[in-house]
């Protein structure tokens, strides 16, 4: 993991996993993690799950300390696509990027620059597709369209069938005048 962070602990409750200690949520906030929420840093799944793979944190149901395949089970029975967001988000993260919850086109997040988090808006949309998972054009064209009125830069991440992490980038294109361009040659 880039970024140095002390071992923290999380417990987990029906709606996902929390941070109340004051400290560890100062430091987890300041990095990109969580949402706060009454007097508690509420984290994503795949955040949770990052945290723990990277041993960075400890997470307790009830009294009992869980390991990380309770919490990816815990995660699946929430979302199906639970995997293939730890999987990206692990990637980017990996790559000094913050990744935060992103706009509602399935699996996807804002990134922001790296070193940037906290200082500018997000610069990418990121969404993955599982390899072999098919997706309609006119899907993707909106998605690709939505982001760039936005005005960031879409990128969708594609999960090899290793778990390994491929990144396009997507822009809109316009092809009026195609049909002319074909005819006069």
């Amino acid at each position: 993991m880039s970024e140095e962070i002390a071992v923290v602990s999380g417990k987990l409750d029906a709606n996902g996993v929390f941070v109340d200690d004051v400290e560890a949520m100062a430091q987890l906030e300041e990095r990109g993690f969580g949402d706060k929420s009454d007097k508690r840093l509420y984290l994503k799944d795949y955040e949770a799950l990052f945290l723990m793979y990277a041993s960075k944190m400890n997470v307790l149901k009830g009294k009992s300390q869980i390991q990380l395949d309770d919490l990816v089970e815990f995660a699946l029975n929430r979302d199906p696509d639970a995997w293939t967001k730890f999987l990206i988000y692990r990637d980017l993260r990996s790559r000094g990027y913050v990744a935060k919850e992103g706009f509602g086109f399935g699996v996807d997040f804002r990134v922001y620059g790296r070193g940037e988090f906290g200082d500018k808006a997000a610069k990418y949309v990121v969404f993955g597709l599982d390899q072999g998972r098919e997706i309609q054009v006119r899907k993707m064209w909106n998605f690709v369209d939505q982001i760039s009125r936005m005005r960031k830069e879409s990128i969708v991440a594609v999960i090899e069938s290793r778990g390994e992490v491929i990144y396009y980038r997507l822009a809109r294109a316009r092809l009026e005048n195609l049909k002319a361009d074909l005819n006069s040659a």
